[in-house]
């Protein structure tokens, strides 16, 4: 897939989640009491809370959206959505090209397995074949800095180390759409500035970034669009240059 052929459509986005075994008045209560979260519903008879409602995207190769909202506003929601691991209760989702959903770093870590086996693992997960992976396997084990605790099991690690390990295998894919949500940052100071200018540069290739940050600087700093997210729902897509307006509602 050619980054310049990536696009993302969503057209009237809904999602709901089931509530079980909660009573649904005690649960209205609780909704009432704080400002952010879906709203509470009903629907074929189920308890459920509505995390996006009626979502209106369009993206094509060189946007780079910001999104913006409080914490449970939706905006983790969307991405996952967006990334396929949720399916619309209502409307739909059309991504094209090679997605790369960097949500979690954890996802797909075995700690039991070595660094090398995670590596590949990341790799399966990612989309990659199984000569794609080895052909990335020397610069993803330089990029670790962790020689020859990569053929030690993932258990033995510091902190530090994992994340090393997860990042690097993370970044190493090719994507035509980069999901995000935070900027990533791991490992010591020393790591954490080549960690930045890879990860840059894997924005910078990709045809299309959505980020998900509370960071003002980094939203004005990468991204060219915005949006914000409240309970759910999407306020219009607008220039970069209108955040502070969209930072005020």
């Amino acid at each position: 897939m050619n980054p310049v052929t990536a696009s993302i459509t969503c057209t009237n986005l809904t999602l709901r989640f089931p509530v079980y075994g909660v009573d649904a008045k005690s649960l209205k209560k609780a909704l009432a009491r704080v400002t952010v979260g879906g709203v509470l519903g009903r629907h074929a008879g189920v308890t459920d809370v509505t995390a996006l409602s009626g979502v209106n995207l369009e993206l094509k190769a060189g946007d780079r959206l910001g999104l913006i909202g409080h914490n449970g506003s939706g905006k983790t929601t969307l991405l996952r959505a967006l990334s396929g691991a949720y399916e619309p209760d209502e409307g739909t989702i059309d991504v094209h090209g090679r997605i790369a959903p960097l949500l979690d770093l954890s996802l797909g870590i075995d700690a039991s397995a070595t660094g090398y086996e995670n590596i590949r693992l990341r790799g399966r997960i990612a989309g990659l074949s199984s000569r794609e992976i080895e052909a990335k396997m020397d610069e993803i084990a330089d990029f670790t800095g962790l020689g020859p605790f990569l053929a030690m099991p993932v258990k033995t690690y510091s902190a530090g180390m994992k994340g090393r390990l997860a990042f690097a295998a993370a970044t190493a894919v090719e994507t035509d759409v980069l999901l995000m949500d935070e900027w990533i940052a791991v490992g010591d100071s020393e790591f954490q500035q080549v960690a930045h200018k890879r990860l840059l540069s894997l924005v910078e290739r990709a045809g299309i970034l959505v980020l998900a940050t509370h960071e003002v600087s980094l939203l004005k700093l990468y991204c060219n669009k915005v949006m914000r997210l409240d309970g759910g729902v999407a306020s219009e897509v607008v220039d970069i240059r209108r955040l502070d307006e969209l930072l005020a509602r």
